[in-house]
């Protein structure tokens, strides 16, 4: 699993012109899901994403979780980040989960940060054209990427 998670103010999700879910202060995350990820990438992630230290503390230092700010949480499922493009200017998505499966880790991810401590996670709609909004803080972007924690 890759997750692009941006420090944010505020963010939200349209899709068909309405406006389906927002955030206030926290992480907007777009969440690519690969074919070979499990359950357990799901859990593994979504407990590093809670404990992500990337809020400033009253030193102006990164040292403080979304845990510690209470901050919220907006997932988006982004199959594109699962984009192989070494070969040629046409990206190729064959390393993405099948939709299904990606849709039931996808709603996983969201159920496990509510269960590593988040208080809001809302999301987009899984497979839908959507228009993501966004007020980045810093900015701050951090990938995290399961794939590397397996190298280790």
């Amino acid at each position: 699993m890759k997750a692009v998670i941006q420090r944010v103010l505020k963010a939200s999700v349209e899709v068909d012109g309405k406006i389906i879910s927002s955030i206030d202060h926290g992480f907007m995350i777009l969440l690519g899901i690969y074919f070979d990820d499990t359950e357990r990438e799901a859990e593994l992630l979504a407990k590093k994403t809670a404990a992500l230290r990337i809020f400033s503390d009253s030193d102006d230092k990164m040292n403080l979780s979304l845990l510690d700010v209470g901050g919220d949480v907006l997932v988006v499922s982004n199959f594109t980040l699962c984009a192989d493009t070494r070969k040629g200017n046409r990206p190729s998505f064959s390393n993405a989960m099948e939709p299904k499966r990606a849709c039931e880790l996808y709603n996983l991810y969201a159920e496990k940060l509510k269960i590593a401590g988040v208080k809001r996670v809302e999301t987009g709609i899984f497979g839908a054209d959507m228009k993501v909004a966004l007020c980045n803080d810093g900015p701050v972007t951090v990938i995290l990427d399961t794939d590397t924690w397996k190298k280790d």
